[in-house]
């Protein structure tokens, strides 16, 4: 089964402007660039207020949610199988799985939706009950069926019927001592003797099959067909029809129905590797996202794998990224944050610059590959760094900055005063969120020195009274909120745009400890007050970081 070659090029968790954008602008930069188009932008979470009003300001689709990176069985070589239905003969079957080394075969309805599987082994049960003489009745066999398996041509009757009652016998005694074993119903076996065929009539069988392709005179006919016998004539000798007569049934009758162990294409390959061993079958089917059955996987299939291969945008900590990263190939990084925890298994384009934004170096990118910036991208990207830089006020934002943002807006024709007022309104409407969704908004962890585990929450208003609002409703959530997911320490920053001030609020054992340390100032009222610390990344963050290093070194 062919694989999906995409290469996903997507953000951090709780993906901001910057995130999106950057990943939007990176695809397109590479599929202008790139022999084969095949990169696609994705979101490792739920897009904010601010974001999804830039994207509608400038036409864009939100890129697809990608929750989860991790190998997925359609990333397996699905073992893709001949068409097969419930009325195909077990010969047929056998012929099919022998001609394609198939050790277990999925049957299928005309519409691809699993019916049941058949393996080698189920087949074999077949052949060696060879002592059941009334299998091929009792499989409900129909006589288009046993003349296709032998090889024969039915002379007499309806091909369309079925042998549903009586026995395989072989007619090899003399007339007199057949019509002894011989009973209404029954299927015979039998030579070029006329006198045979007669004693088979008479006993009213439902069905004649003659060997060695013999002759069957005009008057064996006339009365077969009077009686509504099937008469079909094979080529083989009687021991090989004999043989091969089972063969004719139809594999609905072996194959299994219930308690079938099957896989969705899109189930992770962790879940599904405990029921394979557990349960040892030689392949699984496999179903798509439509309910049609696409193939079988077996164990060997874990052996080739095809990763999903990713690029990452805005970030290069593992905490960060989406789920499973390391399970994927991880091919080029572009950020602008402190080397993070990722890392890689063979050497990657690594483009990492001290600057406000990522959009910023994307910018920079386009001018290096010489490719025009289309109005709709540029308008992404100025806004992504008039959001990362907090309209050029945060201490992150460079020269560099500036200037990717004038030539930017220049191309989107945009006012980016004007354009940054509303941008960051619709991003601080958040009346009618619960304090939940604005506390993960912006929200990512961190680990410091000495295993110290923290998570740090950003909300960013031009509004004093909204701020002054939000944090009344997130004081009782964040107390609940810190020691879960495994992060003893929680702060939330309350960052005024207009006065370039945030308050902090922080709980859990050290959190105060560590922000006096960092900070050298006394909280009042559970809130630290930090005039001109507008950046998580570069104000706040580095400041916890290395006052967890000196109460570390204090201990």
């Amino acid at each position: 089964m062919k694989k999906q070659n995409h290469i996903f090029v997507i953000g951090h968790k709780n993906p901001d402007t910057d995130s999106i954008c950057s990943a939007i602008a990176y695809a397109d930069i590479k599929n202008r660039t790139a022999q084969v188009k095949n990169y696609v932008p994705k979101r490792a979470g739920q897009i904010n207020e601010e974001t999804e009003y830039v994207l509608n300001y400038f036409g864009v689709e939100p890129p697809g949610y990608l929750a989860n990176v991790g190998t997925q069985v359609k990333d397996m070589d699905i073992r893709e199988s001949p068409d097969v239905d419930k009325s195909v003969s077990l010969k047929k079957v056998w012929d099919l799985m022998r001609e394609n080394s198939i050790a277990c075969l999925p049957i299928r309805t005309k519409e691809g939706t699993l019916e049941g599987v058949v393996t080698i082994g189920d087949i074999a049960e077949v052949y060696m009950d060879a002592a059941d003489s009334s299998l091929l009745s009792k499989a409900k066999t129909q006589y288009k069926k046993i003349a296709e398996t032998l090889d024969g041509e039915m002379l007499v009757g309806n091909e369309h019927g079925y042998f549903v009652q009586g026995k395989v016998l072989i007619g090899a005694s003399h007339p007199d001592l057949m019509k002894n074993y011989i009973e209404k119903n029954d299927l015979i076996i039998v030579g070029n003797r006329e006198e045979d065929h007669l004693q088979a009539i008479e006993a009213n069988v439902s069905c004649i099959v003659v060997c060695m392709g013999a002759e069957v005179t005009d008057k064996v006919r006339e009365l077969a067909e009077e009686r509504e016998i099937v008469v079909i004539v094979s080529p083989y000798d009687t021991f090989t029809v004999a043989g091969l007569i089972n063969q004719s049934i139809p594999v609905k009758y072996v194959m299994k129905t219930e308690n079938l162990i099957t896989f969705q294409t899109e189930d992770f390959t962790d879940d599904i590797l405990e029921v394979m061993v557990k349960h040892r079958h030689r392949a699984f089917p496999v179903i798509n996202k439509r309910g049609k059955c696409v193939g079988t996987i077996s164990r060997r299939n874990f052996l080739d794998m095809h990763k999903k291969r990713v690029i990452l945008v805005d970030h290069n900590e593992k905490g960060q990224a989406v789920e499973n990263i390391d399970k994927a190939e991880i091919l080029e990084i572009i950020d602008h944050h402190k080397l993070g925890s990722l890392e890689t298994m063979k050497p990657v384009m690594f483009r990492n610059h001290p600057v406000g934004c990522t959009a910023t170096i994307l910018y920079e990118i386009y001018g290096e590959q010489r490719l025009d910036i289309s109005p709709t991208i540029a308008g992404l990207l100025c806004a992504a760094i008039i959001s990362d830089t907090l309209m050029f006020r945060s201490p992150t934002c460079t020269l560099r900055d500036k200037m990717a943002a004038g030539a930017l807006a220049l191309i989107a024709d945009i006012d980016i005063p004007t354009f940054a007022k509303k941008m960051f309104a619709a991003g601080s409407n958040l009346k009618d969120k619960t304090p939940e969704e604005i506390f993960f908004q912006d929200y990512k962890k961190f680990i410091a020195e000495g295993d110290i585990t923290f998570g740090v929450g950003q909300i960013s208003s031009m509004d004093a009274e909204e701020l002054e609002d939000i944090e009344k409703r997130l004081i009782p959530f964040i107390k609940n909120e810190c020691g879960r997911h495994g992060i003893p320490i929680v702060y939330f920053m309350l960052t005024n745009i207009m006065e370039e001030s945030t308050d902090l609020i922080y709980f859990g054992e050290q959190s105060e400890d560590l922000a006096t340390a960092a900070f050298h100032i006394e909280p009042e009222n559970q809130i630290y007050h930090l005039p001109g610390v507008v950046s998580r990344k570069k104000q706040l963050i580095p400041a916890l970081m290395e006052a967890a290093q000196v109460i570390n070194s204090d201990y």
